[in-house]
């Protein structure tokens, strides 16, 4: 019964679940259109990345939580989206939550079924893609 599920569906279930995750932490991070210094504060003294300046960590974090998730609900980019920001949910349980194992599993299996199965039917992608995809006319015989 459960193989009856599209594939589409399950991945347009996908990319908006975890666009929203996202969505939501980008928007902690702003005070109008720009970085709050909370955010800059909390990379500096709380979460504490190692190779990289905490103010443009903090303002690459916002930019991607904005960007990837737009990208992921209108299916534009999907899978090159959906590997940016389980590349964010590694460093995010590595670097910042290690005990939080279990909520960056499903970020990840939500991620995963974008980049192994594409972003589904109703994506741009999927309009993009299509002329790709057509038959080539059959040559003519003279």
């Amino acid at each position: 019964m459960l193989e009856r599920i599209p594939s589409g569906f399950i991945s347009l279930l996908a990319r908006l679940s975890i666009a929203g995750v996202f969505w939501q932490s980008g928007q902690t991070k702003l005070e109008g259109w720009h970085v709050s210094d909370s955010a800059v504060f909390l990379f500096q003294e709380a979460y504490r990345l190692p190779l990289i300046n905490p103010w443009l960590a903090a303002h690459l974090a916002a930019i991607a939580e904005h960007l990837f998730p737009v990208l992921l609900v209108i299916g534009l980019a999907s899978r090159l989206s959906a590997l940016a920001l389980l590349g964010m949910t590694l460093v995010i349980e590595i670097f910042v939550y290690p005990d939080a194992w279990a909520t960056h599993g499903t970020w990840a299996v939500c991620l995963l079924a974008v980049i192994a199965r594409g972003p589904g039917w109703l994506a741009l992608d999927n309009l993009i893609d299509r002329p790709r995809m057509r038959p080539l006319p059959a040559a003519s015989q003279g």
